[in-house]
């Protein structure tokens, strides 16, 4: 049992758990048509309609959804999105019902196509109850240096797991052309920045010239989540370091599994790095005992066998393309498509991204 705190007892760590709290202003759903919908597929599920929303998440919104007794969680694509690749509500849905009996992910209860019901697609999935950890530990909150350990080396081997799974056993062969994968990536990020560009950023132009310069040749496929940290992952509350669920499976596909590493490298802010890339930082990655990016980069290959030679320009690639994200959630904020405020420093964490991807570039180290 990892301990979670001085002198906790077994299963304390359940205080931890993130609950849901007011829905934000202008993100409200429609209850009057939403519920009627709900009741219609759950029949059975007596009480009234209760729903809450989950504070963090920066992309697609997600509620508590509490009919009667039974709690349920709804993913919604963000308000006046202009990227709805991005927020494909059946692409997630698909995963989760192959992948849920194979891998450690929550199992999906509904899938919604119809945008009368609340102006965009949704899914309703079981709600897994456990520890999320964020950019900074919860109040309280004490993972001691042999725990953060045991947690660093349960999030790279689980990684690991994802991308041995047997794909086509899985119904899940057509969820994408992995032939000529990087290619479209490099070229389709490029793109998305300057479809969501708000100032002049001349970063970009020499990393993108990098990226098509330096493109590694296709180094297999596997299935690949595309946004692994630990704020995706929910940490079972009496061991903290058994991963139950990894969330948020919009952009699973089929593609280069180091692509996938990378992001999850990208990440992984660790003690010593620069102070201006701490914004960056997704979760408690450079406490004492935590490993450092090098390190998940050994036991990953020790793991998988895998030749990761060529990592500097996934690490940089995966820079670039979380300077994207954030660059195009700021350019909701900007044009005024959401009223978060969270979202009015985003530009900043743009430029930083792009800088910290300039750094690992010129000097050939992840």
């Amino acid at each position: 049992m990892a301990e979670l705190t001085k002198g906790a007892d077994k299963g304390s760590g359940a205080r931890f758990e993130e609950n849901a709290s007011a829905v934000r202003a202008g993100e409200e759903l429609d209850l009057i048509r939403l519920e009627p919908y709900l009741r219609g597929h759950f029949p059975d599920l007596a009480g009234p309609l209760t729903v809450r929303q989950f504070p963090s998440g920066h992309s697609n919104l997600t509620y508590s959804v509490t009919l009667g007794e039974k709690e349920m969680v709804l993913r919604r694509p963000p308000f006046g999105s202009k990227v709805k690749t991005a927020h494909d509500m059946g692409r997630e849905y698909q995963v989760l019902s192959k992948i849920h009996h194979a891998y450690p992910a929550p199992k999906p209860l509904l899938h919604c196509t119809d945008e009368s019901v609340l102006g965009a697609p949704f899914y309703v999935m079981e709600r897994v109850h456990g520890v999320i950890l964020r950019k900074e530990l919860p109040d309280g909150l004490e993972l001691p240096p042999s725990t953060a350990r045991r947690l660093s080396e349960s999030f790279i081997d689980n990684l690991a797991a994802l991308h041995a799974l047997d794909y086509p056993s899985l119904g899940l062969a057509e969820l994408g052309k992995p032939e000529g994968y990087l290619q479209r990536q490099v070229k389709g990020w490029i793109e998305r920045y300057y479809g969501s560009k708000t100032h002049e950023l001349p970063q970009v132009e020499t990393i993108a010239a990098w990226l098509k310069e330096k493109m590694p040749a296709h180094s297999g496929a596997t299935l690949i989540h595309n946004d692994y940290k630990y704020d995706n992952m929910v940490l079972d509350s009496g061991d903290i370091t058994v991963v139950r669920a990894v969330l948020d499976w919009e952009m699973c596909t089929l593609g280069d599994p180091l692509t996938d590493l990378g992001t999850a490298l990208a990440y992984w802010v660790q003690a010593d790095d620069p102070t201006d890339v701490r914004p960056a930082r997704w979760g408690p990655t450079s406490i004492p005992g935590s490993l450092t990016r090098a390190q998940l980069l050994d036991r990953y290959q020790r793991r998988t066998g895998r030749d990761v030679s060529d990592i500097v320009f996934y690490y940089v690639f995966a820079l670039f393309k979380t300077a994207v994200i954030i660059q195009q959630i700021y350019y909701r904020y900007y044009h005024g498509f959401t009223k978060d405020e969270r979202f009015a420093s985003m530009g900043e964490v743009t430029e930083m991204l792009l800088n910290a991807a300039a750094r690992a570039m010129n000097s050939s180290r992840i």
